[in-house]
C-alpha cells in the first residue's frame, strides 16, 4: 500500500445520529471505488446508539429501554454484537481505500489499518496490543463480552479496550472501530433485553481511556486524528454536498429504517432491482 502516494483526508471530530455514520462510511467507499479521495474519520454518535453486528437477533434488544432513554438503534454491515457508543464515552474512527490497495490477507490488513490506532495509544501512553489470550464469552448478544479475537480486538492489561472491524462495499475496504474513552457498564449492559452478566463483570472485562490514565476526551481525540494524518500525510478535509446528499438518503432510506434494523433487509437494494427489472 502506498500510503503516501494517493490524495487522503482526515475528516475531523463530527457528530451524527448512527444511521448517518453508518451511511457516510458506504459514501466514502463509493468515493474511494470511483477515484476519489481516501477518508480517515473520527466521529461521535449523537444521541447515544446500540450498534448491532449484521446477523444480530433484533430480540436482543430493550427496545423499550433505548425508546425511553433516547438510544439510537441501528444495524452495522459488520458482523459481531451490540456495542452501545455512548455520545461521551465513545470514540469511533473510520478508514476507508479502494481494495486493490490493501493487502488480500485479512490479518494483514487489520494489521496495516491498526498501525495509527496503536500509535495513538502510545502517544497517550496507554500499553495497548492486541487480543493474544482468549478469554470465554459471556454474552454473545454484547461486541465486548464476547470471545476475544487477536486479530481485531485491542486489550490494555488483558481488558477490552477497542474493537475493530471490516467489510468490503463496492471495491473499497472499510474498517470501522470503537474505542472506550468512558465506560457505561450499567447504561450499556440495559441496552439488551436478557443480559446474562453485571456490571461488575462488565468492568473486570472492559476497560477504558479514562481508566488508563487519560483524564481528558479532548486530548485522546487530538491523538487519534495525530495519528491517523501522519499515517498517510492527510489533508484536513470535508463531505462534499453531493457526498452529504448521497449519506443522507442512505441513513433515511437504509440505516433507519426497520427492514434494516429488525431484519437485516437493504430496503435501497430492493428498489434498485426493482427499477432494474
Amino acid at each position: 500500500m502506498d500510503r503516501r502516494g494517493s490524495e487522503w483526508r482526515l475528516v475531523h471530530e463530527e457528530s451524527y445520529r448512527g444511521p448517518m455514520n453508518m451511511a457516510l462510511d458506504e459514501v466514502a467507499a463509493a468515493s474511494a471505488a470511483a477515484g476519489g479521495p481516501r477518508t480517515l474519520r473520527v466521529y461521535r454518535w449523537e444521541p447515544s446508539t446500540l450498534s448491532l453486528g449484521y446477523h444480530q437477533d433484533p430480540t436482543t434488544v430493550d427496545w423499550e429501554f433505548c425508546e425511553c432513554e433516547g438510544i439510537t438503534v441501528t444495524r452495522r454491515p459488520t458482523g459481531g454484537g451490540g456495542i452501545y457508543h455512548d455520545s461521551y464515552g465513545d470514540i469511533s474512527y473510520s478508514i476507508v481505500a479502494p481494495a486493490d490497495e490493501l493487502p488480500g490477507d485479512l490479518m494483514e490488513t487489520y494489521e496495516l489499518l491498526c498501525e495509527p490506532i496503536f500509535d495513538a495509544f502510545d502517544r497517550l501512553g496507554v500499553a495497548a496490543e492486541f487480543a493474544d489470550e482468549p478469554r470465554p464469552e459471556i454474552h454473545r448478544p454484547a461486541c465486548y463480552l464476547r470471545e476475544l479475537h487477536p486479530a481485531h480486538d485491542v486489550v490494555a492489561g488483558g481488558r477490552k479496550l477497542s474493537g475493530n472491524a471490516q467489510y468490503r462495499r463496492r471495491d473499497a475496504v472499510i474498517q470501522h472501530g470503537s474505542i472506550t474513552f468512558e465506560s457505561r457498564p450499567e447504561r450499556h449492559l440495559s441496552t439488551f433485553s436478557k443480559p446474562e452478566t453485571t456490571p461488575k463483570e462488565f468492568t473486570e472485562r472492559v476497560t477504558s481511556l479514562k481508566e488508563e490514565g487519560v483524564g481528558e476526551r479532548e486530548r485522546a481525540v487530538e491523538a487519534l486524528e495525530g495519528a491517523l494524518k501522519e499515517w498517510v500525510d492527510a489533508e484536513d478535509g470535508a463531505w462534499t454536498d453531493d457526498e452529504m446528499a448521497a449519506a443522507r438518503e442512505r441513513a433515511d432510506g437504509k440505516f433507519a429504517s426497520e427492514a434494516w434494523n429488525h431484519n437485516g433487509e437493504d430496503p435501497l437494494a430492493r428498489s434498485t432491482k426493482s427499477k432494474e427489472g
